[in-house]
């Protein structure tokens, strides 16, 4: 499958990632790959309030520090996703301390997005938040199903963790998550809602917004019937195509640059 964008054509069939910035004009330096993680990661909340993923003080995403890899960037307590601007964010060291910023930080989320950045050195991003159709999924006690093709994306590519303690407000518990989720992309959390992972900013929001879809789908298949479950040479191909980065990273940007031409003050 590919996709014609002037004189270039997007081959979404294979797996090797390009690198297209859209934020940030040059990565060349610890600085400038600084300024794009945070400038995509302020967009990713905007595009989530968007998208109604915020639910009053609950909700965050992390990006990874590309200098101080124990050191993440998250969203400040009690700021609505749609306000959120690059000079919001916090930068939160392995001990939950503000490095940099000026506001209080979310305990439960120090305490989740710690614990995957610690045993995932691979993972750029994680994003959580409370959204309807994830929650109302999570309470099921199940995985997602392969019915429709983004679904597919998820694949033998997610875990469920089948724990409820209420808020995570305790180091164990972060723990236990990172653990169950493994080397996978997402996780659904019992009873809570949905997480997800990514090499990126781009990657684990996208993933988030793809994931809520997906149980959206499944939830309104099952209350309209049985629905059928893709075979396994449908799944793969599938899963090849719609689980890629360059794919995931190529429809953020879509959103992000709608959120920087619309409200030109999150990058302040």
């Amino acid at each position: 499958m590919s996709v014609t964008t002037g004189s270039n054509d997007i081959d979404f069939d294979n797996t090797e990632e390009l690198d297209i910035p859209r934020l940030a004009e040059s990565r060349d330096t610890i600085e400038a790959e600084r300024t794009h993680r945070k400038r995509q990661l302020a967009a990713a909340f905007r595009i989530f309030a968007r998208y109604g993923f915020d639910e009053g003080i609950a909700g965050h995403i992390t990006a990874r520090d590309p200098e101080f890899p124990d050191r993440f960037w998250v969203n400040p307590y009690a700021v609505h996703f749609s306000r959120i601007r690059v000079s919001d964010l916090l930068l939160i060291d392995e001990e939950g301390r503000v490095i940099e910023g000026d506001r209080r930080t979310n305990k439960a989320a120090f305490w989740i997005h710690s614990s995957i950045h610690h045993a995932r050195p691979d993972v750029v991003a994680v994003a959580h938040a409370h959204t309807i159709h994830g929650r109302a999924f999570a309470s099921l006690d199940k995985p997602l199903d392969p019915i429709v093709q983004e679904s597919c994306a998820f694949y033998d590519d997610h875990v469920l963790f089948d724990e409820y303690k209420g808020l995570v407000l305790e180091k164990s518990e972060g723990e236990r998550i990172a653990v169950r989720l493994g080397d996978r992309r997402a996780a659904i959390l019992r009873h809570h809602g949905l997480l997800t992972v990514g090499r990126s900013v781009e990657e684990a929001a996208w993933w988030f917004i793809t994931m809520e879809r997906a149980c959206q789908m499944q939830l309104l298949a099952d209350a309209a019937g049985k629905p059928r479950i893709m075979t396994e040479e449908e799944v793969t191909l599938a899963h090849r195509q719609f689980s890629n980065a360059n794919m995931a990273r190529h429809n953020f940007n879509l959103l992000a640059d709608l959120v920087v031409e619309e409200e030109p003050d999150v990058l302040e």
